[in-house]
């Protein structure tokens, strides 16, 4: 399906008769190549610029009220490698841009 699909058909079922969507950010779902310090690695998850997309798409879409994120572990984390992508990310929620 491709990541822009699955962000459109998301923000379709989670908005319908809402006034505002919550996000949460798992950081599980992140690869663990690109984020080390989460609860659970599992290979294969989103990548930086896949991740970063899709919260761009959920900012475009003018529909998000609220974030949280989750599963960030620093005892795990690479010099803070995962904590900075998480910020990254809610920066890009927030309208940011990365390209």
């Amino acid at each position: 399906m491709g990541i822009e699909r699955v962000v459109e058909q998301a923000l379709r079922i989670a908005g319908e008769g809402t006034d505002g969507i919550h996000v949460c950010l798992d950081a599980d779902v992140l690869d663990p190549l690109e984020a080390p310090g989460v609860g659970l690695q599992v290979p294969g998850g989103l990548s930086y610029r896949e991740a970063h997309f899709a919260l761009e798409l959920l900012a475009e879409s003018g529909r998000i009220t609220s974030m949280d994120v989750t599963e960030v572990n620093a005892l795990l984390d690479d010099n803070r490698r995962t904590a900075r992508l998480a910020v990254g990310l809610v920066t890009s929620v927030l309208g940011k841009r990365i390209i």
